[in-house]
């Protein structure tokens, strides 16, 4: 059973920073793990990361945001984190980490999901 545990977030300013973190246990293996935002009605990909540490981001976000995970040695197999720079008023969302196990940033093909951290910045 797959458990992804979310802190960080909060509120900034505009130009601010942000570092949110999850820590994923379970059995799976061989995936892609992911942050995914929503504002309103559908949840998109901000950025994945690949077992073997490739990063992908979207356009949006690409030069602001770093996603990186680490294997410590406590019961957590991952920790994954994204680094959030210069942050806008439009990155506002609630922000979920993910399992994704066709690694294409589809929201519809992700198979575990954190419990969600919002994330506010103002103008």
């Amino acid at each position: 059973q797959v458990q992804l545990v979310e802190s960080g977030g909060g509120s900034v300013q505009s130009g601010g920073s942000l570092t949110l973190s999850c820590a994923v246990s379970g059995d799976d293996d061989g995936y892609c793990l992911g942050w995914f935002r929503q504002e309103s009605e559908e949840r998109e990909v901000v950025a994945e990361i690949d077992s073997d540490g490739n990063p992908k981001y979207s356009d949006s976000v690409k030069g602001r945001f770093t996603i990186s995970h680490t294997f410590p040695q406590d019961n957590a197999k991952v920790n994954l984190t994204l680094q959030m720079n210069n942050l806008k008023p439009e990155d506002t969302a609630r922000y979920y980490c993910a399992v994704d196990p066709i690694c294409n940033g589809n929201y519809n093909y992700v198979d575990h999901w954190g419990q969600g951290t919002q994330v506010t910045v103002s103008s």
